[in-house]
């Protein structure tokens, strides 16, 4: 299960990475996280109903934006309510079945390391821009987690020298501009209608303010992207999320902001999952706390 800030996609799969079954909903934030949980759990309970004459479910794997707690999700503004909200003893108790959560950004970075696009690179990186922006950190084969299970939360990054010192609520975060979520916002305030971060990529090559607010978006990730670079040295660098849909826009800026601005720059390429990499990250947890491996990673259909 993987609760994003947009879309709950789902699957079932057995250890060789067959799917099974799979669905994608609408997480519909507004609703509350209490609802956002419930449709979740009904929509898996009926992935596995429909198969259960034939497996037997081992366990539940779970990505979600935020930073997991037994008893609520931090840093998770983008679901009303998800603070509240204890996901793994709520679904433990649906599935009746060991369960493993774990941030979004950090599942897919086990899914990339696994059977991906960072398999055998040291360090290394993995960047998602989607709904949101966050990074996570891979060392030694492992992902990074931090003190408090929020290492590479990038998006809570400084915008501008004036904001130091300012209380971390009361100031702008590096996410509400550059994310999904902030070109929308931007190109929606712009059009005078709401339209999406695709819409505003796409429109782009014909409309120059939407292609300067793209330009923009793009300059500011690279600043960050160079720093964290900097300070990690990584091998590689792995980027997906729902904005890779436009990977023809990014790369090449992307790419020449690391080797002009990095004393040894890392290879950056387009992740194996680009846009599925927190399911089959969640689904590699769930096989882990059954304790089995999965030979490969799990082979779903667009989602």
């Amino acid at each position: 299960m993987d609760f994003g800030g947009t879309k709950i996609a789902l699957a079932v799969c057995d250890l060789d990475g067959r799917c099974l079954a799979q669905q994608v909903l609408a997480t519909c934030p507004g609703d509350g996280g209490g609802a956002v949980l419930g449709r979740g759990i009904a929509a898996g309970q009926a992935l596995v109903t429909g198969i259960e004459d034939r497996y037997e479910i081992a366990a539940v794997g779970v990505s979600t934006i935020g930073i997991p707690r037994e008893n609520g999700v931090e840093l998770a503004p983008a679901i009303p309510g998800w603070e509240h909200v204890a996901l793994a003893p709520a679904i433990r108790a649906a599935f009746g079945v060991p369960v493993r959560v774990a941030t979004d950004v950090k599942a897919a970075a086990t899914a990339e390391v696994r059977w991906g696009a960072l398999a055998g690179s040291d360090p290394a990186i993995y960047l998602n821009l989607g709904t949101g922006l966050a990074a996570a950190i891979v060392v030694g084969g492992y992902v990074l987690e931090g003190a408090h299970g929020a290492s590479g939360e990038i998006g809570y990054n400084l915008v501008d020298t004036s904001h130091v010192g300012l209380d971390i609520g009361s100031r702008p975060m590096l996410e509400d501009t550059v994310s999904g979520m902030g070109l929308s916002a931007n190109g929606s305030r712009f059009l005078g209608r709401p339209v999406t971060a695709e819409q505003v990529f796409n429109g782009g090559p014909v409309d120059p303010e939407l292609d300067t607010m793209v330009t923009a978006l793009i300059g500011e990730l690279s600043t960050h992207l160079v720093n964290l670079v900097i300070a990690v040295d990584p091998a590689r660098v792995a980027i997906g999320g729902g904005m890779v849909g436009s990977w023809e826009r990014l790369q090449g800026p992307l790419d020449q902001a690391l080797k002009s601005g990095v004393p040894f720059p890392p290879e950056l390429v387009l992740a194996a999952y680009p846009f599925d990499a927190p399911l089959v990250g969640a689904l590699a947890l769930g096989a882990e706390v059954a304790g089995v491996s999965m030979v490969q990673g799990a082979r779903l259909s667009a989602t």
